[in-house]
């Protein structure tokens, strides 16, 4: 079975964090790893998706600019400064025109912040397969926004897109 650092981390969300909201992976990771183990998962592979939560989770840290402000969620300031984002080579090669644009197209409707898209982005880059299309991107964010405070009604938005597949509306 060829399976990769995202595939093991989409098992953990699917298995693990959806039964346990807001929580890092504080289970017993010896138990942890043997079920990902039984599920067909190599130990190397486990390693770095542990790894990669781990800093996930440490950069869960920074609250919502709103949050900061003493704002609720709901009362994000409206005059957004409108913003450029220009990706460096390897971020490129990464993410292709597809991922781009719908990265661009979350910002727009307000489901990722800038802060958030930017985590997106350097959470791609830090996987070690090349491979990211927009499938894998659109988890990728969901486990990013399940993670961060404050970001329940945009996650909730995104699971939307991710489990109902509402491409008709973004093309």
């Amino acid at each position: 079975m060829k399976e990769n650092v995202l595939d093991v981390l989409l098992y953990l969300f699917e298995y693990y964090m959806a039964d346990n909201p807001g929580q890092p992976l504080n289970e017993d990771r010896d138990s942890l790893e043997s079920r990902l183990v039984e599920a067909g998962f190599t130990s190397a592979e486990i390693g770095k998706a542990f790894g990669w939560m781990d800093t996930l989770w440490q950069r869960r840290a920074i609250p919502p600019l709103a949050l900061q402000h003493g704002l609720g969620p709901s009362q994000e300031p409206s005059h957004r400064i409108p913003s450029i984002r220009l990706y460096a080579p390897q971020e490129m090669e990464r993410l292709d025109t597809d991922c781009r644009g719908f990265l661009l197209f979350l910002e727009g409707v307000g489901i990722l912040s800038p802060a958030n898209r930017e985590l997106v982005i350097e959470r791609v880059l830090a996987l070690p397969e090349e491979d990211m299309d927009l499938e894998r991107l659109k988890w990728l964010i969901l486990l990013v926004l399940f993670t961060q405070p404050g970001e329940e009604a945009a996650y909730a938005w995104m699971e939307e897109l991710v489990y109902d597949n509402l491409t008709g509306y973004i093309q």
